[in-house]
């Protein structure tokens, strides 16, 4: 099919004889000067720049869907926590207005989002330089419990840290020896403000999300998630040992033996020193 285009787009082959054409009639003397722009009629053998062309602009759509990123209101480029907050706070609104449609084209955009990290998750870096999130790069080695020890040793300063506090919780056990559990306690709350900065330091800048207050919805969750895991990991360590005291105790009746009278008469002793070290390599070694 043929087509129409102006003299200044023309190919210098044609041009020749457009501007012939325009001189010719250019000599009528009632003629208006608008009518020296004359259409000359493009070869088919130039219709396939001009559709290459076209395509290479590029589309701001993909398959005629919307950009994901857009639908969020993100930059490509932004983080994978700071796209899961947007994807939060705008699913959030739209399930107060009750925009189903606006709420399922949400839900599509973040699918396609999540998929893209997946792929390139065995790489471990999309668009350049910025890492996919921890939770998709290793997704098939997350621990089997959520909420159990993970593995995060401590600097050489906490260590040290650590082992002086479980060594004078020990000493004051072993030299009053019953002590109505005061040193356990004391080893308790220590601890466990020692782990709950361990996690407080070791935990992702996350992009904080504001309410129309100003304040920050998910500080108080993630705070009381970090005191909880502390206190887990923590009593966890004086169950073990309390549990494992009994135990010992049960075996020994069980096997039809005497039970050791230093081991019956100092259990507070034991379940002390025994808790001190557990915490020491709980807080120096997990989190």
């Amino acid at each position: 099919m043929a087509r129409l285009l102006p003299t200044a787009t023309c190919f210098p082959s044609r041009l020749s004889s457009c501007r012939s054409r325009a001189s010719s009639s250019s000599t009528n003397r009632g003629a208006p000067l608008f009518t020296s722009v004359r259409l000359c009629r493009m070869p088919r053998r130039y219709q396939g720049m001009t559709c290459m062309a076209t395509s290479a602009a590029g589309s701001p759509q993909l398959d005629g869907d919307e950009n994901p990123y857009e639908v969020l209101g993100v930059n490509p480029i932004a983080g994978f926590d700071m796209m899961k907050a947007a994807y939060t706070r705008r699913r959030k609104d739209a399930e107060k207005r009750g925009d189903e449609a606006y709420l399922a084209k949400l839900e599509k955009a973040y699918d396609k989002i999540m998929m893209s990290q997946l792929t390139s998750r065995k790489k471990g870096l999309t668009f350049g330089q910025f890492q996919v999130s921890k939770d998709i790069k290793y997704a098939d080695k997350q621990p089997i419990v959520p909420w159990g020890p993970r593995y995060s040793k401590s600097s050489v300063k906490d260590m040290r840290i650590n082992m002086a506090i479980s060594a004078v919780f020990a000493i004051w056990i072993f030299v009053k020896r019953n002590a109505e559990w005061r040193p356990l306690q004391f080893l308790a709350f220590i601890f466990f403000y020692r782990i709950f900065e361990k996690l407080k330091a070791s935990e992702p800048v996350v992009s904080s999300t504001l309410n129309e207050y100003g304040e920050d919805e998910g500080r108080g969750l993630r705070m009381g998630k970090r005191m909880l895991r502390s206190l887990s990991l923590v009593f966890g360590c004086i169950a073990v040992s309390s549990l494992g005291y009994t135990g010992i105790l049960n075996l020994i009746e069980f096997l039809g033996h005497y039970i050791p009278v230093f081991l019956y008469n100092n259990q507070e002793l034991i379940v002390t020193t025994a808790t001190s070290i557990m915490l020491y390599i709980m807080a120096s070694y997990y989190k």
